[in-house]
Formats: structure tokens, C-alpha cells, sequence
């Protein structure tokens, strides 16, 4: 995924966590707010608690890939930020992008 696609600072991260909306369900969290950019940003968040470092890349890399499909659907203009929840550590690869997909639906955040 391009750069410009991504949220990479500590302080862009903070400030969505600050002045933006959450939804939750049992394996992430979704955090988002306008941004005022034309593209829209997205950051993962995941705790030690959830494994080592490989554990934690692997679900990163597979939270990358179900954004990347869905990135022309997603609307312009937002920062996003999943937080993985510690449940799913025994997520399949189709259930987190069922996670996923929820929650952007909720947030209304495809393109209609």
C-alpha cells in the first residue's frame, strides 16, 4: 500500500484517537475521523499482549491485504485506525475480513 494511503506518525495517530468516533465488534476496533485530505488514511494498532512480533506482523499483513481490496469502495477524505482485540488471535483469514467489512458498513464509510 502507498504511503500516502497510511497514517505513520505518533502524533496523526493521537489525534484521531482524540477527536474521532469508535465501533467495536469481538475482533477489532474501528477509530476514524475526517481528515480534509483527498485520500483516506489508515493505521493498525495492535498490543504486545497479543504475541510476538511475528504474530503480530502476520495480522498485520493480512489486515493490510482486506483494506488494499477494498480501497477503491472506502470514501475519501478519512483517517482510519484498527485496533485488533486479543480475540482475534484465532480469527481465520474470512472472518476478519467479515470483522472488517462490518464494521466500515457501520461507520458508512463506502462509497454508495
Amino acid at each position: 500500500m502507498d504511503k500516502k494511503y497510511r497514517l505513520r506518525k505518533r502524533r496523526e495517530f493521537n489525534y484521531t484517537y482524540r477527536r474521532g468516533k469508535s465501533l467495536a465488534n469481538s475482533c477489532l476496533v474501528l477509530v476514524y475521523r475526517k481528515n480534509r485530505l483527498d485520500v483516506s488514511r489508515v493505521g493498525f494498532s495492535i498490543s504486545k499482549k497479543y504475541g510476538n512480533a511475528v504474530q503480530r506482523n502476520k495480522i498485520k499483513r493480512r489486515l493490510r491485504e482486506i483494506y488494499r481490496k477494498r480501497l477503491e469502495r472506502i470514501r475519501t477524505g478519512y483517517d482510519l485506525i484498527f485496533v485488533v482485540r486479543i480475540r482475534a488471535r484465532g480469527a481465520e483469514f474470512a472472518q476478519l475480513e467479515n470483522r472488517m467489512e462490518n464494521l466500515l458498513k457501520r461507520a458508512g464509510l463506502f462509497k454508495e
